[in-house]
């Protein structure tokens, strides 16, 4: 446990008390007062009240319209499976600024639905929660499909053999199994959702605002610090609540369960049922999150010439003021910041979900919600608070390129922690029992024991990490220097600058950065994990 703790000591509390210390202290005083005026404001009530029931009701329609699909991508094989679960995950990297112009290109005046039937839905709260499930439906599949690619079927098929039907048997056998991993991906569902910003602020128009947004109009626009840090505080208290009772309600739940290799488990698509259940599937991705994304890649195509790749030769120069190097360079480095934060959120939160699965306790609950709070905490707080307390030796980082794997990385352990954690406490420790009464050391048993069975859980942990570290642009669009600006960071800047053809170098770079995050991907796909018969048997041998 020392290891995060210590990250997240120096890159997370240290940033975060920093900056809402500076709010809240004035001429060398504190200003409490500040905490019951701001919140006895009617406006600041109604915004607290839309955060909460918006968040709500993202996750609750995120999860009835994803779960369907992680059954699909973890039991039934199909032509483009791996290319389609690659897609999927595609929303999850673009900045909130581009995915907004999108669904506004589709929700807003002049937009697709407008077009059609004369329907508008920008302004409203249902482009809000439409964009929420463009953006989320990953968590769900990834997470939840994740643990269920492992479960051993037999169990499932055993309550049929003594005669309940399909729905009672998934109801009391599968269900329960699943339940760590669902609560798991809805926490960090309404965790992004509760601290929504780029997507109400785009398509929620003045009419809606949640946390996230008034903290930064506050901070950016008001320039009211001590506002801005009371916001800070509740926004923190809120979140730390949530977790305190997700720890509590999913640590009475959890269970040994048999975990098989997921090459086991999957079949081909057989029956009415199943193929009306793809059939489903593959129709909400293409409405929900294929129609969105090709809606970038025509803007990216439609040069002033007609279409083309007139956008795509303009990012090789750098013409035009926006920056310092070729906007194209923001690629590599994406990638190598995006390479090492991942590492980074491996190594923390590997050992992170080691610890929780060994140690029990008040502490340890307390420790499992430190580790989410990144995910719940201002963007805008983190970014601000770096550039303040990372300023004098020996932690003066900000000329350093490190300062953006970092930040990513803060954002990317909470998601290696939330898949890996289910896994790890599924693992029956007998077998780690028998390993060590065999002579294995700890290390070993882990090896030969653990890692067999987790190693899907780990790569569907990288592919995330390495995902959100691409995407990162709150925190990262305060620290990532203009000689090596990251791709969210560079697409922002694009669409910051009047002009069609900032524009249109905006939508050809959220196409590249959608092609890396699909190859990325799908390279982590081709890693199949190791049988479980063959780790044990090494555990054992």
């Amino acid at each position: 446990m020392t290891v995060p703790v210590v990250f997240f000591g120096i890159f997370f509390a240290y940033p975060v008390a920093a900056i809402v210390g500076r709010g809240l202290r004035q001429d060398g005083a504190w200003q409490f007062g500040a905490l019951g005026e701001v919140l006895g404001d009617p406006d600041i009530g109604q915004v607290l009240w839309f955060t909460l029931w918006q968040a709500l009701a993202s996750t609750g329609l995120i999860l009835v319209v994803a779960m369907p699909a992680a059954y699909v991508f973890a039991r039934l094989e199909f032509p483009g499976k791996s290319l389609l679960r690659a897609v999927v995950t595609v929303p999850f990297v673009l900045p909130t600024v581009v995915v907004g112009t999108a669904f506004l290109a589709l929700l807003g005046r002049g937009g697709l639905l407008d077009d059609l039937w004369g329907l508008r839905l920008d302004t409203t709260v249902w482009a809000i929660l439409l964009a929420h499930v463009f953006f989320n439906y990953a968590v769900v599949v990834r997470t939840v499909g994740g643990l269920w690619a492992q479960l051993d079927p037999r169990q499932e098929e055993a309550a049929r053999m003594l005669g309940a039907s399909r729905f009672r048997a998934w109801r009391t056998v599968t269900l329960p199994a699943l339940g760590p991993a669902v609560a798991a991906a809805a926490l960090m569902v309404f965790l992004f959702t509760f601290t929504s910003f780029g997507v109400v602020q785009i398509l929620g128009g003045p009419g809606f605002a949640t946390l996230e947004v008034e903290i930064y109009r506050q901070t950016a626009q008001l320039l009211d610090l001590p506002t801005a840090a009371v916001l800070t505080l509740v926004q923190f208290a809120a979140v730390g609540a949530i977790l305190a009772v997700h720890a509590w309600t999913v640590r009475r739940r959890e269970s040994a369960l048999s975990l098989v290799d997921a090459a086991y488990a999957v079949r081909r698509v057989r029956g009415t049922g199943q193929r009306i259940l793809l059939g489903f599937v593959l129709a909400t991705v293409a409405v929900l999150i294929l129609l969105p994304l090709g809606v970038l890649v025509e803007r990216a195509l439609d040069a002033p010439g007609g279409y083309g790749l007139g956008y795509f030769r303009a990012l090789m120069s750098a013409d035009g003021g926006a920056f310092l190097v070729p906007p194209i360079d923001a690629v590599a480095n994406s990638l190598q910041y995006a390479a090492v934060a991942t590492l980074i959120a491996l190594l923390v939160g590997g050992l992170a979900a080691a610890a929780l699965t060994r140690r029990a306790g008040p502490f340890t609950r307390g420790f499992d919600a430190l580790l989410m709070l990144p995910l719940g905490v201002s963007a805008v707080t983190v970014g601000f608070g770096f550039l303040i307390a990372l300023d004098r030796p020996p932690l003066d980082l900000r000329a350093s390129w490190i300062l953006v794997p970092l930040a990513q990385a803060l954002v990317g352990v909470p998601f290696v922690v939330r898949t890996m954690l289910p896994v790890l406490r599924a693992v029956d420790s007998r077998l780690r029992e028998a390993a060590a009464v065999l002579g294995a050391s700890p290390w070993r048993a882990w090896r030969e024991v653990d890692l067999p069975l987790v190693r899907r859980a780990l790569l569907v942990a990288a592919g995330f990490a390495f995902a959100v570290s691409l995407g990162e642009f709150g925190a990262t669009v305060f620290i990532a220097r203009p000689d090596n600006p990251t791709l969210p960071v560079a697409v922002a800047r694009l669409l910051g600058r009047a002009g069609d053809l900032n524009y249109g170098q905006a939508m050809a770079l959220s196409t590249i950065l959608m092609i890396v995050c699909v190859v990325s991907l799908l390279l982590l796909e081709r890693v199949r994990p190791l049988s479980r018969g063959a780790g044990t048997a090494g555990a054992l041998d």
